[in-house]
């Protein structure tokens, strides 16, 4: 196996032209450059097919929300309960009336891709399973998919379960937000500790996060209707990029396709940052602020995707809103407008105060008008 998988890595490394030769095996698939969210190859992207257990990136998703919106917490004891325990499929061997730490099932859902995990997590979050898959069918509406649809939380195939190469990359960029999960998915191998002191062995399905420099995440999917699925990505000389394939015929012929796409990526194209969240790009006047004066910064990254071999220079142009104390961080108050040197507006972002502005109060506004008065004399 390992000498397929450095024999296809080698040979892939050629294939940095043009992007119709990316794929071989794939039924469908994509690249993206996540921070443009610009799309360099696609084949039937928007076609519905069985995802298998890449669904699992939606169910890490809700998971890393609610961990971030502090509803739960990394460290929780998650119990297991004999529905979790008796998952077929892929799964770490969870034991009812077990109570595992929410982290170590995060693990064994992102590595092992384990069924029985990804359940518990599920009721945990949710209180059941059922509610569960409606918050995930909540979060494709929101994030404007119309290729997705889920019945489960892990992926086994049914009837009505089904998703598509772009939605599957929309779903994973938004993952992707969550930088915390990059620390299980990039994982090869880790251990499972059991309350009793026994160990599962978890390797990650993934084999390009240890044979593909850069890769660290993010989920595998294989059933008899999906075939062999892959969303994969990785990150060299500060630029990342995504990959989504499906319904491949082996695990060589996924990862073969996801090297390449990357290879290609990798080998034609760079990243310009041409700022990057929270700089300061300006000033603006605050009536009636504690301060007279206030810095304003970006709220988002703004980045440019070109071919390795061009240069571009960039200018920007901002509008600003007239501001009244109070302004609190994270208002938006302004625009911010990047052009490059074709005149092509590459991005539009908002603006934001670099800190809180408080209401001047009264004894303040009195000094100053009768130091006014005073100088008027």
């Amino acid at each position: 196996m390992k000498k397929l998988i450095l024999l296809f890595l080698c040979c892939s490394f050629l294939m940095v032209g043009k992007a119709a030769d990316l794929t071989n095996g794939a039924q469908a698939a994509i690249l993206i450059e996540p921070t443009t969210n610009t799309i360099l190859y696609e084949l039937n992207k928007d076609e519905q097919r069985a995802p298998a257990s890449m669904t699992k990136i939606m169910t890490m998703l809700l998971i890393m929300e609610a961990v971030d919106d502090g509803r739960v917490s990394l460290d929780d004891l998650v119990p297991i309960s004999k529905n979790a325990a008796s998952m077929g499929g892929s799964q770490v061997f969870l034991q009812e009336n077990m109570q595992i730490k929410l982290s170590e099932l995060v693990k064994s859902v992102a590595v092992a891709s384990g069924n029985d995990a990804a359940v518990a997590l599920a009721e945990y979050i949710a209180g059941s399973t059922d509610e569960f898959v409606n918050m995930m069918n909540q979060k494709v509406s929101d994030l404007g998919l119309v290729n997705t649809h889920f019945e489960n939380v892990h992926g086994l195939d049914s009837d009505n379960h089904y998703s598509s190469a772009y939605d599957m990359s929309q779903i994973a960029l938004e993952l992707l937000k969550h930088e915390k999960i990059l620390d299980y998915t990039s994982l090869y191998e880790d251990y499972l500790v059991k309350p009793d002191g026994t160990k599962t062995w978890l390797v990650n399905t993934n084999k390009l996060v240890r044979f593909y420099s850069g890769v660290d995440g993010l989920k595998t999917g294989f059933t008899s209707k999906a075939m062999y699925c892959l969303t994969a990505t990785a990150k060299k000389n500060n630029i990342r990029f995504l990959t989504v394939v499906m319904g491949e015929p082996s695990g060589e012929s996924r990862s073969s396709d996801t090297t390449s796409m990357l290879n290609y990526a990798f080998s034609n194209y760079k990243l310009n940052t041409i700022l990057n969240k929270e700089d300061v790009v300006d000033k603006v006047s605050v009536k009636r602020g504690m301060v007279k004066e206030i810095e304003l910064v970006t709220m988002d990254n703004v980045t440019d995707l070109v071919k390795q071999t061009e240069n571009k220079e960039y200018s920007y142009q901002i509008t600003k809103k007239d501001l009244k104390a109070p302004v609190s961080k994270g208002d938006i108050v302004g625009t911010l407008e990047a052009v490059d040197n074709n005149g092509k507006v590459i991005k539009t972002i908002n603006l934001t105060v670099k800190e809180d502005v408080k209401k001047n109060n009264f004894f303040i506004l009195f000094k100053e008008y009768f130091g006014k008065v005073i100088n008027g004399l």
